[in-house]
């Protein structure tokens, strides 16, 4: 687990195992690959519930017990589309760094197209460095053998062109939703953690993040399913609704 990453509760490990009973139920009537996309504002948690998720499913379904075979789930964050800092510094964006137009919606789109069709081969996806605060290319592996892809980032709901496409890649999507006060603390963390001073960190998470919060918010009503990012536990389910 990173050090700018909340660790889940006792309480929040057993509900991670609820969702991955869901997840493994819809499976097991599945006869293809399986692309399940968990979005959220900044902070509220969804690359731990993404990672956790994705722990739990390889460990529900036997895990790679089979030396000769892949993961069955792997997770897939938005972030390595990220546009290189260069780029951002060239377009005037540098201080915007994770607002929607700070990314390659189409290579993202792409990437989402290739890996619902292309699943007879590995896929390679870039990842974000927070060290060196950059995208890297093809370190992630989308093995043939992963018939659950999480893929998780802040936009996947978004109805901005390209964002808008990303919904019908999807066959189901999760909101992480945790409130302001929370949100904001791990925020601070997570810039002081990179570097920044804790007034600068505060700064940028009310007023970049914070931005960037206020646009995904009405996202959360066009999920299937939302979780709280504390306990993980289900808030709302709409397709038992």
């Amino acid at each position: 687990m990173s050090a700018t990453e909340p660790s889940p509760s006792p309480e929040a490990l057993a509900a991670v195992g609820v969702l991955a009973d869901r997840v493994l139920d819809r499976l097991a009537t599945s006869a293809g690959r399986i692309v399940l996309g968990i979005t959220g504002s900044p902070g509220a948690g969804k690359t731990t519930l993404a990672r956790s998720l994705v722990e739990a499913l390889n460990e529900g379904a036997g895990g790679t017990a089979d030396p000769g075979v892949g993961p069955v789930a792997v997770h897939l964050p938005m972030d390595g589309f990220h546009l290189a800092n260069a780029t951002l510094d060239e377009l005037g964006l540098r201080q915007r760094k994770g607002a929607i137009e700070t990314f390659d919606g189409w290579g993202f789109v792409a990437l989402l197209e290739r890996v619902r069709r292309e699943v007879d081969h590995t896929v390679y996806a870039p990842a974000f460095e927070r060290a060196v605060d950059e995208p890297v290319a093809g370190e992630i592996a989308i093995e043939a053998s992963a018939r659950v892809v999480v893929v998780e980032g802040n936009y996947l709901l978004s109805e901005a062109e390209p964002w808008r496409r990303v919904r019908d890649l999807l066959d189901e999507s999760w909101f992480c939703d945790a409130d302001d006060d929370e949100r904001m603390s791990r925020l601070v963390h997570r810039h002081t953690e990179s570097g920044r001073s804790p007034a600068a960190a505060r700064a940028w998470a009310s007023e970049v993040d914070g931005a960037n919060a206020r646009r995904i918010a009405p996202s959360r009503e066009r999920a299937d399913l939302v979780v709280s990012g504390v306990t993980w536990a289900v808030v709302a389910d709409r397709r038992r609704a």
